[in-house]
């Protein structure tokens, strides 16, 4: 255990790297997250075991890719050859995602959200108010290194209203509904001997979060007779 990076056994491991450079200066509190996590989580997952590694590697992963602006400071990705893609698509490099920003990166154009028309700040002001805490486990690993296979699970609860340009660069907003966004999914990493990812694919269906925002199917609709009104 101790030969393992941090980054693998600790999933605040990167937000201690004070000498890094922080999109907001500072590294992000992420202690309401982790409240939230421990409070409405689906797996305790033993301490060591790979669900547990895999889940700290993501989840300190994504604090970098949100919120380290030098990709030189990620310390979870194979520097060299790091590459990121969606559903199986185009691999695309850890610098466009710091230029798109990771919302960006993971969802399509639709009728609630394009991120060709929402920036990397626009997409963390629609996503990180609507939902304060996002929660993110590893369900299962059924594979692991050199290539991780794992299904995940991402969830928080709808405090306040969505609202994001959509496809058409309308304005949508979608009232906050107060209850869970849970979506699930699978990711493929290639990772190397340091437990570092050189590429990650990340399958799920981004339109799954939508509905739930909109309470499609289950019969919730704003006045108006639809779940969200374009301005």
């Amino acid at each position: 255990m101790s030969e393992l990076p941090d980054y693998v056994l600790d999933p605040n491991a990167v937000l201690k790297d004070t000498e890094a450079t922080w999109r907001h200066g500072n590294p992000p509190d992420y202690s309401n997250t982790r409240a939230f996590y421990e409070k409405t989580k689906q797996k305790t997952h033993e301490q060591g075991s790979l669900q547990f590694l895999v889940e700290n590697l993501v989840k300190n992963w994504e604090i970098e890719a949100s919120f380290k602006t030098n990709l030189a400071d990620w310390r979870t990705i194979d520097q060299d050859v790091y590459t990121f893609s969606l559903n199986g698509g185009k691999p695309r490099s850890g610098h466009h995602m710091l230029e798109v920003g990771t919302y960006n990166a993971l969802l399509t154009a639709s009728q609630y959200y394009d991120p060709a028309k929402n920036s990397f700040d626009d997409s963390h002001k629609s996503f990180k108010r609507m939902m304060p805490t996002f929660a993110w486990e590893v369900l299962e690993v059924y594979a692991g290194p050199p290539v991780v296979v794992a299904r995940w699970r991402h969830w928080g609860e709808m405090k306040n209203d969505y609202v994001g340009y959509n496809s058409s660069g309308e304005k949508v907003t979608v009232k906050a509904h107060g209850g869970v966004i849970d979506i699930k999914g699978l990711i493929v990493a290639k990772v190397n001997e340091k437990l570092q990812v050189q590429s990650i694919d990340v399958w799920f269906d981004p339109m799954e979060m939508f509905r739930q925002i909109g309470q499609e199917g289950n019969g919730a609709s704003s006045g108006s007779g639809c779940p969200f009104a374009r301005q």
